[in-house]
């Protein structure tokens, strides 16, 4: 399926088939219901030291007649959140210590865990998005065969992944307290929830 995925994203990115305008994004955003959710460490898992999680509940409309990744990529990259790749979420827990991450559910469904394994698994839709600071542990469990994420970085800070490991964790921690909070919200832009939960450190 992620070559699949590519080489659609490839054809849409050349042609501008099905990209949309900001008017057009701004018209499919829903007003939604916000979830935020706040993780420690557990030795392995850093999560992140400050910075919540958050869930936007059923955040956009994706019509049938439009490419649905095409839809979240626009969305990410009119707010600055880049980079982005279309698949599923790893089935092994994994983080990233050196960027922040936002996940969009472009089809189907699945049950993802959060935080490690004394974290919270929760079931994400269609629709549903969610934004990952750095050090937070995530696992898909299980998903429909039709599931697809779109995942986009801010502008700042590297890719990495990262596995847990006791020995790496405190230099991790270290890592993740250094990545700058991003300019925009990837879905609400300026404007965003994201810009007051996430505050800077004095």
């Amino acid at each position: 399926m992620a070559l699949l995925e590519d080489i659609k994203k490839s054809t849409e990115r050349l042609s501008g088939w099905q990209r949309l305008t900001s008017d057009q994004i701004a018209g499919l955003l829903r007003q939604c219901k916000c979830g935020m959710f706040r993780f420690g460490g557990d030795g392995e898992i850093p999560n992140h030291p400050r910075w919540p999680v958050i869930v936007y509940w059923n955040a956009i409309q994706l019509p049938r007649t439009l490419d649905p990744a095409a839809v979240m990529e626009d969305l990410f990259d009119k707010n600055g959140w880049g980079d982005s790749w279309r698949n599923g979420i790893y089935d092994y827990l994994h983080y990233h210590s050196r960027i922040h991450e936002v996940l969009g559910v472009a089809r189907g469904d699945a049950k993802v865990r959060l935080a490690g394994d004394r974290g919270r698994t929760f079931k994400f839709r269609a629709g549903d998005i969610v934004v990952l600071p750095a050090g937070i542990g995530h696992q898909c469990l299980a998903a429909s065969k039709d599931f697809l994420v779109v995942g986009a970085y801010p502008q700042s800070g590297t890719y990495d992944e990262c596995r847990p490991d006791a020995d790496e964790h405190d230099w991790r921690v270290k890592s993740i307290a250094k990545v700058r909070r991003p300019r925009k919200d990837p879905v609400f832009g300026a404007s965003g929830p994201l810009l007051k939960l996430w505050k800077p450190k004095r």
